[in-house]
């Protein structure tokens, strides 16, 4: 398929989305680019229903679910190559790095990781940490964190969408920008899933992820004037966070 190819969907977008979010060995069209941006959310459910077999095996076997969620953490985190927490923390050592756009572009693009990096990383760890155990321990955690997974990764497209490149080159720039209708179905599909899996919990999930969205997207465009990878990483993760907290909320509701 060459890159001409300007269909909205295509069944093959799965296996690049795969292909550029995780480390999964998968054969990918990435001629594609930003077009296959729609299918992240599915990313989102394959990664969350491998990373429930060890957790599961472990919960079967009476592995306390504070452990068990570390398990979680570790195989999502290894399946996706960190490329999530990476961008949190280079957008979080440049956006209260530098004090104007050069300057904040620079310090995101430095492989070093600053003060502002570690704190954010740290704090992201132990916020979902602790909302799985939770989440495991009320043992209404499978379905729920498919959800999540699923959510916090179509919210990356809606970013794509509503900011232009911070930027002329880098990894989001290479695949260009989300298609308005590719980024509200993925979305859309996101929602009727987390829907399908918690009910109307699955609704509430999906305003939260929205407001996620455009909170994210103001953020960037007030500090860079657009977006990066790095910033679409640091969507997902901090849009976790929240739906993990939501969720915890609803199941106690």
């Amino acid at each position: 398929m060459d890159s001409s190819d300007t269909s909205p969907f295509r069944p093959r977008d799965i296996n690049t989305a795969l292909a550029l979010l995780t480390r999964l060995p998968v054969k990918a069209d990435f001629s594609r680019g930003a077009r296959a941006s729609w299918a992240y959310g599915m990313v989102g459910a394959v990664l969350a229903l491998l990373a429930a077999l060890p957790t599961a095996a472990l919960l079967w076997l009476g592995v306390p679910p504070v452990l068990a969620a570390i398990v979680w953490l570790t195989a999502i985190v290894v399946m996706s190559g960190a490329m999530h927490e990476d961008g949190l923390a280079d957008t979080a050592d440049g956006f209260w790095g530098g004090w104007e756009k050069a300057r904040r572009l620079e310090i995101m693009r430095d492989s070093r990781i600053g003060a502002y990096g570690v704190i954010a990383l740290v704090l992201s760890i132990a916020a979902r940490w602790g909302a799985i155990t939770i989440l495991l321990e009320a043992d209404v955690w499978l379905f729920g964190l498919i959800a999540v997974a699923m959510l916090s990764r179509a919210n990356m497209t809606l970013v794509m969408t509503a900011l232009p490149h911070a930027r002329n080159d880098g990894l989001s720039h290479a695949q260009g920008r989300a298609p308005r209708t590719g980024a509200i179905t993925g979305f859309a599909l996101a929602t009727v899933v987390a829907f399908g899996c918690v009910g109307i919990s699955g609704v509430v999930l999906a305003a939260v992820a929205f407001v996620m969205a455009a909170l994210c997207s103001a953020t960037a465009r007030v500090k860079i004037g657009g977006q990066t990878g790095d910033v679409l990483g640091a969507t997902q993760q901090v849009t976790e966070i929240a739906l993990l907290y939501a969720l915890v909320i609803l199941a106690q509701l």
